[in-house]
C-alpha cells in the first residue's frame, strides 16, 4: 500500500454535477481522489486521482473496487456513493416492472451501496483517530414520500436510508459517521433535477471535517454568501416538511424529469446534462 499523508476520498458515482464538484472541493483541502464510474477511463486522473472503471450494478465489484484504491492510494478516510438507477414503471401498475430491471435498479441503489459502506467500516477501522472516517450516501426525498413512476428508485432510497440509519448507531462509538443527504429547497420541498453539485460539496466537506457526528439524514439546502457563492446549509427540523405545495412542485418536475431519464439503463452520471449528478 504507497504510504501518504494525504487524506483520500472515494467516490463512486463521478457525474459532472454533484461527484465532480466534490471531487474538486476536497482535492482543494488536500485530499486524493479516487473516483468511480462506469465510463471513466483508467489511467487518466494523473498521480493525485485515481480514475477506475466501475460497472455499480454488480455489488460483487465494489470490494475490488476498494482494494485498487488501497493499491493506488491508501486506505479512504471518506467515502461518498453517489450513484444512483431508475427504469420506469407504469404508474397505475407499478408491480408491472420487470424483476431484471428492479433487481438491477436495487443493485445500484442499495446493495452495492451496502458493499461500499460495509468496506469503508472495514478501512475507517485502521485509521488513526483524527481520520474523518465518514460516509456519504447521496439520497434525495424519496425516503420519505413517493412518486408513483419511479418506484424502484424509491425502494433503493428508502431500503439504504435504513442501512444508514443502522450505521450511523451502531459505529458512533468508533467515531465512523454515516449519513445519507438530501437537498431541499429553501421551503422543505424536494430539489429533484436541479440539485447543486456545489453545495453538495460544501456540505459534505463540512460533514467530513465535523469531529461530532450530525443526524444520520441530512436534509440540507443551497445557499448563498454575501459574495454569491453556493454552498449548502442544514435545516433545522421545523423546516422539514412534507407540503401541499410540495406535491404540487412534484408533479411539475416530474414531467420534466421523466422527458428526460432514460428508464432503461438509468445511472446517475450517465444522464443527459441537465439531470447529471
Amino acid at each position: 500500500m504507497p504510504s501518504t499523508t494525504s487524506p483520500i476520498i472515494l467516490i463512486l458515482g463521478s457525474g459532472p454535477n454533484v461527484g465532480q464538484n466534490v471531487a474538486k472541493a476536497f482535492a482543494a483541502k488536500g485530499y486524493k481522489v479516487a473516483l468511480a464510474s462506469r465510463k471513466l477511463k483508467e489511467g487518466d486522473g494523473g498521480s493525485e486521482q485515481v480514475h477506475i472503471a466501475t460497472d455499480l450494478a454488480d455489488p460483487e465489484a465494489v470490494k475490488g473496487l476498494f482494494e485498487k484504491v488501497r493499491g493506488e492510494l491508501g486506505v479512504p478516510s471518506v467515502v461518498v456513493y453517489n450513484a444512483a438507477a431508475a427504469t420506469r414503471n407504469d404508474p397505475k401498475d407499478p408491480l408491472s416492472l420487470p424483476l431484471a430491471d428492479f433487481s438491477r435498479t436495487l443493485n445500484v441503489n442499495t446493495t452495492s451501496a451496502f458493499v461500499a459502506a460495509q468496506q469503508a467500516a472495514l478501512a475507517f477501522g485502521e485509521l488513526p483517530g483524527s481520520a474523518a472516517k465518514t460516509f456519504i450516501y447521496t439520497g434525495n426525498i424519496l425516503n420519505t414520500t413517493t412518486m408513483a413512476p419511479l418506484m424502484d428508485l424509491g425502494v433503493g432510497k428508502s431500503a439504504t436510508a435504513h442501512v444508514i440509519q443502522s450505521a450511523a448507531a451502531a459505529y458512533a462509538d468508533r467515531g465512523f459517521k454515516f449519513y445519507y443527504a438530501d437537498e431541499r429547497n429553501a421551503d422543505g420541498s424536494a430539489a429533484f433535477s436541479a440539485i447543486d453539485g456545489a453545495a453538495h460539496a460544501t456540505h459534505y466537506l463540512q460533514l467530513a471535517e465535523e469531529k461530532e457526528e450530525g443526524p444520520w439524514q441530512q436534509t440540507f439546502v443551497k445557499e448563498r454568501d454575501d459574495d454569491g457563492k453556493r454552498f449548502g446549509g442544514r435545516f433545522t427540523e421545523s423546516k422539514v416538511s412534507i407540503s401541499s405545495r410540495n406535491d404540487e412542485m412534484k408533479t411539475e418536475r416530474l414531467d420534466r424529469i421523466l422527458s428526460l431519464i432514460r428508464f432503461n439503463s438509468l445511472v446517475y452520471g450517465n444522464y443527459p446534462k441537465t439531470l447529471r449528478k
